[in-house]
């Protein structure tokens, strides 16, 4: 499939990346990839109404050590939308493109892309071998045995109003991922900056991953992923609490837990060097 106008075409990324646009499962669309540097499998998987753009100064960092793939999930970035977004119909494209390497994955996901990240650990223990949750949580909505979240109220006027005005409603939700962050400012700037550089996200996408993620609780299911995980919370997220990022760590039968303080929604950016030191100690295994 050829980039449309503007698009990036092959061999244009920095880090001698290569972009490509491959095809998933059946009804779950394709996949836009891009892949640079050299070393073991990275796949990086991003949030709600973002693209694979957004993980910023991380990815010339990660490229120097590992074969970086960034990808953009259905209906965000360069991906065509899937006829309906489902965490289960994002694995399944996901599974499809990675079926093949001589190296189980190491997938990082951010918010929503965490709980593909899961979903996928489950699904595929046998390729995915490690996992990095990046401010997430097994489940995205408060109830009464979950203080973790934010309130199922906030994230239906979000869906209330992205029939109304969904790029005001985007810019409102980058706000709130940033609300608090000590570096807030600049992070929000600077999300601002590359939201759009790869055009408008699919309105149905929108609309589906809003609903995967109200409709997500994986609670029941986390102590199944036996893989080696790393789960990263910032501080002061509003979205993803510390406190779930904790209850993770204390329910996968593998995994550690950095908490950072300062940060909100976003740690990779606002805090790239406590957050990569982090990363680098899990991925060297101390």
């Amino acid at each position: 499939m050829s980039p449309p106008p503007g698009r990036p075409k092959e061999g244009s990324l920095p880090l001698g990346g290569t972009a490509r646009s491959a095809k998933g499962a059946p009804n779950c669309g394709s996949l836009h990839v891009e892949a640079t540097g050299h070393g073991p499998p990275l796949v990086l998987l991003h949030g709600w109404a973002m693209h694979s753009e957004m993980w910023g100064p991380l990815l010339p960092r990660l490229a120097q050590r590992y074969r970086v793939h960034a990808v953009d999930l259905p209906g965000h970035g360069h991906s065509a939308p899937a006829p309906e977004f489902t965490l289960d119909g994002v694995v399944a494209a996901l599974t499809s493109v990675f079926a093949n390497g001589a190296h189980p994955l190491t997938v990082l996901g951010w918010s929503l892309g965490g709980l593909v990240a899961m979903r996928w650990a489950l699904l595929s223990p046998a390729r995915v071998g490690r996992i990095v949750l990046v401010a997430a949580s097994p489940c995205f909505v408060a109830g009464d045995d979950w203080p973790h979240a934010m309130s199922g109220e906030t994230l239906a006027r979000f869906g209330d109003e992205l029939h109304v005005a969904w790029k005001l409603t985007i810019h409102r939700f980058l706000a709130l991922q940033m609300q608090g962050s000590e570096h807030g400012r600049a992070t929000l700037s600077a999300l601002r900056s590359r939201i759009f550089a790869r055009g408008e996200p699919s309105p149905k996408a929108l609309f589906g991953a809003l609903a995967a993620i109200r409709d997500a609780d994986l609670r029941g299911e986390v102590g199944g992923i036996a893989q080696p995980a790393l789960v990263v919370s910032g501080g002061r997220d509003a979205l993803a609490l510390p406190g779930a990022g904790r209850w993770l760590a204390d329910h996968l039968p593998n995994a550690r837990f950095t908490l950072i303080p300062g940060a909100a929604h976003a740690p990779f950016l606002s805090h790239a060097d406590a957050f990569g030191a982090a990363l680098d100690a899990f991925l060297d295994g101390h």
